[in-house]
């Protein structure tokens, strides 16, 4: 049977995450600082497992007023000690509810810079290093913290259901109005393109080659039930296993 890994990016109190967890295989908790807090990470956490959804944590930016989606100027040192907090937080909170930590995966800017800037690429690895180099790393294929992992950390490849590419790859930037994708029928043709064909129709309209391991979509898109709903039936349909 052909399996595909569906994920999504929770625990930002978008009010979905009851329904979320049903479509998907593994989650991305908010860690407490772009978004959450204590409580939601706990059940947050509490959730997945009731559904045997694998958790990860999704660090952030320190930058809660812009949701974690604006990049910062921060000394590696302090970059790698916020991080190292915010993952520990979540493992520890899986833990004591009798689950493991599967994963780490950057969230908003982050996530981008750590495509293509080697200091903060450096400073994630540096975070799950100190922290379980079990961890898997959650990052876009042919990315900066990809090449620094070599053989030192796993990681998982992923693409976006519900966002637009321009043709180097790059994600159109939220600021543009064609950024997410919000009908559910167009991200599934977005999404059969990827696995069909390994390749994304990018808004300059080539077709671009990727690889992934899983696909991702947001928690906060206001249609992402909608989306995963029909996600889950359409690929369910074409005989892949999903959960």
């Amino acid at each position: 049977m052909k399996k595909v890994i569906l994920n999504a990016d929770v625990g930002e109190e978008a009010g979905f995450d009851d329904q979320i967890m049903q479509y998907v295989s593994w989650c991305n908790i908010a860690c407490g600082v772009h978004a959450g807090s204590d409580e939601v990470i706990k059940k947050t956490i509490d959730l997945a497992i009731q559904h045997d959804v694998k958790i990860g944590a999704h660090p952030s930016y320190p930058d809660r007023e812009n949701f974690g989606r604006v990049s910062m100027e921060i000394p590696n040192e302090n970059l790698v000690e916020t991080l190292t907090d915010q993952i520990l937080k979540v493992k520890k909170f899986t833990e004591e509810a009798g689950a493991e930590l599967h994963h780490v995966k950057p969230h908003g800017a982050l996530y981008n810079d750590a495509m293509k800037n080697n200091d903060v690429a450096n400073s994630i690895i540096a975070a799950v290093k100190n922290i379980d180099k079990s961890l898997l790393i959650i990052s876009p294929k042919d990315s900066f913290i990809s090449f620094l992992c070599k053989d030192d950390l796993e990681m998982k490849y992923e693409v976006f259901a519900d966002r637009n590419y321009h043709k180097d790859l790059t994600l159109v930037p939220r600021s543009k109005s064609n950024a997410v994708i919000k009908n559910p029928e167009e991200v599934f043709e977005h999404v059969w393109k990827m696995i069909s064909e390994q390749k994304i129709k990018t808004i300059e309209g080539e077709e671009v080659a990727v690889f992934f391991d899983t696909i991702c979509v947001h928690g906060d898109n206001p249609k992402s039930v909608e989306i995963l709903k029909y996600l889950y039936k359409e690929l369910l349909a074409e005989n892949f296993v999903l959960k």
